[in-house]
């Protein structure tokens, strides 16, 4: 699989992208897939659009010392042009998750559901795989190059993560990647990783969570507030699935640009087929079995009630779809 990547790059200096936000498991695969690149000496520059800042991605960064750049750093250097070779990790063209920059995305390494049928030059998207990070760890044993620790590290966090310590959407590649990974990675660190930061403010987005649940037979609604962090977003959607009797939770928060949507299911729905379905039309969204996004676009909404009513449409369509794949697995029983 490496060769193959290889193969496709003709400069010496590719962009690995990000989504916009990345998590430990977009920002591992990037750090795991640039050491690689390094040894075929291929220079490369890990970038994203978006915040990081007071989350556990921004933590894993620091602690392990990953070097990453805003886009807007490197539009300020004028260092992207249409001849840069771009290769997508942990997302793909076209989703709303992640930003058209300058350039051709030439090599996409995903692990999410197949967006769109992009023309990459070459592709290697394993939506049966719980972490990206599990896919960049396999080209390391696939092709008997040796891994430093830190980079072990950050790739067994990344499967971590994005398992939720092996518990959710587990493949046998992620299992296998796991074991090896936990031999060579650094345990204080991982230790150092596994420990809390939240924040005061976290706090308070946590609360305004629990003030505005509200559910409708087995899925849970949030409005969080104004403009919460994406990994805040995600966290608050796992820590309400934790509530009995709650099979979905939709957690949301207000953009000035729209309504950033996190979502999240125990297995009894396809959170990624929900999301997609209760969102088109209005906006996209999408994922794995356990886990998902969406945005919806407010650009058009001028006044709190006719934001309430977007809010009590979106609403009403995950339920739609909720009973939709409810009654098409009691025909399945039957």
């Amino acid at each position: 699989m490496l060769k193959s990547v290889v193969k496709k790059i003709k400069s010496k200096k590719v962009y690995i992208q990000m989504h916009n936000f990345p998590d430990p498991d977009a920002i591992a695969s990037a750090y795991g897939l640039s050491y690689l690149l390094s040894c075929s000496n291929i220079e490369s520059v890990i970038c994203y659009e978006g915040d990081i800042y007071k989350t556990t991605a921004y933590k894993m960064a620091k602690i392990i010392g990953i070097n990453m750049q805003k886009l807007s750093q490197l539009y300020e250097r004028n260092e992207l042009s249409s001849e840069s070779e771009i290769i997508l990790v942990d997302a793909q063209k076209g989703n709303a998750n992640i930003i058209n920059i300058t350039g051709e995305e030439i090599i996409c390494i995903d692990h999410h559901p197949v967006y769109e049928h992009m023309n990459y030059l070459y592709s290697d998207i394993r939506p049966d795989v719980g972490a990206c990070s599990s896919i960049i760890a396999a080209y390391y044993f696939e092709s008997g190059i040796d891994m430093p620790k830190p980079v072990a590290t950050a790739l067994l966090y990344g499967i971590k993560v994005d398992t939720a310590n092996m518990t959710r959407g587990v493949s046998k590649l992620d299992l296998d990647m796991f074991y090896n990974l936990y031999l060579l990675a650094d345990s204080e660190v991982i230790a150092k990783l596994d420990t809390g930061i939240l924040d005061i403010e976290d706090l308070e987005a946590y609360a305004r969570a629990i003030s505005d649940l509200h559910r409708q037979e087995d899925i849970c609604f949030s409005n969080i507030g104004e403009n919460c962090p994406e990994a805040l977003i995600a966290s608050i959607s796992d820590f309400m699935l934790e509530l009995n009797d709650i099979n979905l939770a939709v957690i949301y928060s207000i953009r000035k640009e729209g309504i950033r949507f996190s979502v999240r299911s125990n297995g009894t729905y396809h959170a990624g087929t929900i999301t997609n379905e209760a969102l088109h039309g209005i906006g996209n969204g999408g994922g794995h079995d356990n886990m998902a996004g969406g945005f919806v676009s407010i650009s058009n909404v001028d006044n709190k009630k006719d934001l309430q009513r977007v809010q009590m449409k979106v609403e009403d369509r995950f339920v739609k779809q909720a009973q939709i794949q409810r009654n098409h697995r009691r025909k399945i029983i039957k």
